[in-house]
Formats: structure tokens, sequence, C-alpha cells
């Protein structure tokens, strides 16, 4: 059952000097319960995806320029602020880059978490708002009898962890996380992923899972999306995409991956780096740094072809 339909998605920062196109022409799906997962360089438009998802792309200079955005049927690009606030936190939560910046300094934690449950549930007093935000706290592995600290007193993993709290305290159906892992030790990371994953199992909640890291990727995501330059250039289950990848961006990111079994003097980069995106070429984003194009790739924009059932690649010399 898709939970979330995503079709030609275009999102656009209009800036005096030049409009820089972030997102350009976005489509997946979701599943109830499923995880996906986006892969991409710094400045391939997941993150602007994300925001696009819950209409929190920065106005101006950003703007949703055309696409549809259907979260059980319902086309989320019509809504009115007022009920988009609705939604956020209850239906749809996001994770925040940076736990660090995420949270309020001046308010405990529990009060944080008590404002999100109080916020999407009127009819709850503060007393039960309380104990289930204590609840909440006690899920992702923090004592209840640090309600009362503030987010200071706590390490990053702890604060990541309060972050997911926030998150999860309505139970929404699709977890949006964003960097979830960013900027904590590989220990940790394993601690906050693991518990993530056992949240989602237990809640039945669709996550999005935006990241560089393709480990982490294979650990807990169903399906992925390569995205570059603003586009998905790969989409397909965890399957597909990791055994049989097709883009040569794909290949790329994964020959760069150091092997354990192989001793090599240095890294295999992909060479170059990602275009403008307020200067985008003509035709394939990737040509430039592709080892296979040819002056075919450089006047035509490729086609999206399916590969196999579910498995897309949106390059010329990628044949089913």
């Amino acid at each position: 059952m898709k939970i979330l339909d995503v079709k030609d998605l275009h999102v656009h920062y209009l800036t005096d000097e030049a409009t820089v196109k972030a997102v350009n022409g976005v489509s997946f799906s979701l599943e109830k319960g499923e995880t996906l997962g986006v892969v991409g360089e710094t400045g391939a438009g997941k993150t602007t995806t994300a925001l696009a998802l819950l209409q929190l792309v920065p106005d101006p200079p950003g703007r949703i320029i055309k696409g549809d955005i259907l979260f059980n049927g319902l086309p989320l690009l019509s809504l009115k602020e007022k009920e988009m606030r609705k939604l956020r936190g209850e239906k749809i939560a996001m994770i925040f880059q940076d736990p660090m910046t995420s949270l309020n300094p001046v308010l405990t934690v529990g009060d944080q978490i008590t404002e999100v449950i109080k916020l999407h549930n009127t009819e709850l007093s503060l007393a039960s708002a309380t104990e289930k935000a204590s609840e909440m706290l006690e899920t992702v592995g923090i004592e209840a009898v640090r309600m009362n600290e503030y987010p200071h007193q706590f390490s990053g993993g702890m604060k990541q962890r309060v972050v997911i709290a926030i998150a999860l305290a309505c139970n929404p159906e699709i977890l949006i996380a964003d960097e979830p892992t960013t900027a904590l030790d590989v220990t940790i990371q394993a601690q906050v992923l693991s518990m993530m994953g056992k949240l989602k199992n237990e809640r039945g909640t669709s996550m999005i899972l935006i990241t560089h890291d393709l480990g982490v990727v294979a650990e807990i995501c169903d399906k992925v999306a390569i995205m570059y330059a603003g586009e998905i250039v790969e989409y397909g289950n965890l399957r597909q995409v990791f055994k049989n990848p097709m883009h040569p961006y794909t290949k790329g990111l994964f020959a760069s991956i150091p092997d354990m079994n192989k001793t090599v003097h240095r890294l295999t980069p992909i060479k170059g780096l990602m275009p403008d995106p307020s200067c985008l070429p003509f035709g394939c984003s990737f040509c430039a740094r592709c080892s296979i194009a040819s002056e075919s790739c450089v006047k035509n924009d490729p086609e999206i072809l399916e590969i196999e059932p579910g498995h897309i690649v949106k390059c010329a010399y990628c044949k089913a």
C-alpha cells in the first residue's frame, strides 16, 4: 500500500544573481513500513526534497515550481499552512540534520517533548502529556529522571535520541531522517541506527533516510534512490542497486569505498565536481565526470529506463 507518492517534483531557489535548480523532476514512492535510503553528494538536493515534502522550503528564496506529493492520496501541495501544521509531527515527522542545533537550549528536554504531544493532542491534560513524554524518553533509552535537564547536559548521541523521541512522540506514519548520525562517533552511530530500526519495526513507521553512507543504507533500507544534481539517477530495491549498480555515478560511489580484502595505495574517487545547480548542463548532468560519455550525452538529456521491474536508471548507455 503506497503511503507516499512523489511525482515530477521541481524546487528552485530564486535569487538576484541566478535561479538555483535544486530539485529537477524527482519521482519516487514509499510503501507502508518501508525504508527508502536517499544517497548522494552534498548539494545533490536530498535535504531540499525532504523539506518540500513538509512544505518547509524557505520562501523566499525557495519555491516548489511544480510536481505532486500525495500522502495517502491527499495532495499535500494544495494544503494551506494551517492544515500542514496539523500534519507535521502528527502524520509526517522529520529528524533534522544537526541535533546540537535542533533543540531549544533554554527549555528542558521534557518540556520540548511534552510541547509536541500537547500540540497535536489538545484534549490531553498537561499531566498526561508529561507522562507520555517521560515514556518516550524511556523508549529511546534515556532515564525519565532526566526530563528536567537541558540540552547542554546531554552528549551528542543523547541529544540525537531526544530529537528522535520528539519526532516519534505522536507516532507518525512517515519519519524523515536527514543525516541522523552526522557528527556522532561510529559506536554511537550504530546504537542510534539500531534504535531507529527497532522503533520503526515496532510502530510500523515508514522512513526516508537521507545519508552519504552506503553502509548505513545496506543495514536498514529496503529501497535506494541515488541522487545527483537534483535528479534521481538510479532507483530500485536494495538488492537491485547494490548487487547490480547500473548508472556510472552509482558505480563510482561503490568504487570509492575501500575494499578490506585489497591492498591499495590510493582510494578511487569520482573525478571532478558536481555541476553548479544555477548553471546545469543541457544534456546529461553527469557527462563531464563520466568515463563512457559520448557527444550525444552532452547534447541530449537521457531518458529514464526500467532495467527490470522497479529498477530505474537515467543513462543512455544502460540497457535492459
